[in-house]
């Protein structure tokens, strides 16, 4: 098979770009077609990367390839098994590694951090899913766990489930994290409910409710700051 990179002028060849200039002077699919080392008959790497780029969402970034199907990467010409698994594991390692480099000295004393923390784990579930975030008394992360996975539309949170793992790892507040699979982090009155129901359970065991934030799609409400100076109030109000 021939490389048809080559045929490129080499200022934009991938790989002599890097060697030249640096990694971080590739564009995304400069990047990915160095990872994809070699294409098809029909398309090189480097246009093989593009395609790729085009299944990953509206922003054509290397952020949504996670997102993409294994069929849709499997209708690409030169994408079989070993490269759909290398994708895999490429999207996988930088998740980790992103997460790795976050996890040193996490506090979150802000919504925004605790969200951005969990944002791609959860905001493309297609099941509702409840975590819980475990905090000492400066907001330094203990712990978080998986409590329940629901139903495309719901999901069940027992609140003795939740204050009773947080007991365990002798917590002194805790965040509630759930997703909404639409994409739409509006509370629902269900969502409203449970968070007043966890607000009076954690004030009598002693283990402050700290926030209750929904995800969405790139999205996030945090009940505590939309609920403001009622948030010590179990009478909150939706409106």
């Amino acid at each position: 098979m021939r490389d048809r990179l080559k045929e490129l002028p080499k200022n934009e060849r991938p790989y002599e770009k890097c060697e030249e200039y640096g990694a971080e002077f590739l564009s995304d699919a400069e990047l990915l077609s160095v990872i994809l080392r070699c294409g098809s008959r029909d398309l090189n790497s480097l246009e093989t990367a593009k395609e790729i780029l085009k299944k990953a969402g509206p922003e054509n970034t290397v952020a949504g390839i996670g997102n993409i199907a294994d069929s849709d990467l499997l209708s690409i010409p030169g994408i079989g098994r070993v490269k759909l698994i290398l994708i895999k594991c490429i999207t996988e390692y930088s998740r980790r590694l992103w997460k790795a480099r976050l996890k040193s000295n996490i506090c979150f004393d802000h919504p925004k951090k605790c969200a951005r923390f969990f944002m791609e784990d959860m905001r493309h579930l297609s099941a509702e899913e409840v975590r819980a975030v475990l905090l000492d008394t400066k907001a330094n992360l203990i712990s978080s766990e998986v409590l329940t996975k629901g139903l495309s539309d719901r999901s069940l949170l027992s609140p003795r489930e939740l204050f009773s793992y947080a007991l365990k790892k002798n917590a002194s507040q805790v965040i509630v994290l759930h997703n909404h699979p639409s994409g739409d982090p509006t509370p629902s009155d269900d969502d409203i409910e449970m968070t007043k129901l966890l607000i009076i359970a954690g004030s009598i065991i002693g283990i402050r409710l700290a926030d209750s934030i929904i995800i969405g799609d790139g999205t996030y409400v945090s009940m505590r700051e939309r609920f403001g100076t009622e948030w010590k109030d179990p009478s909150l109000r939706s409106g």
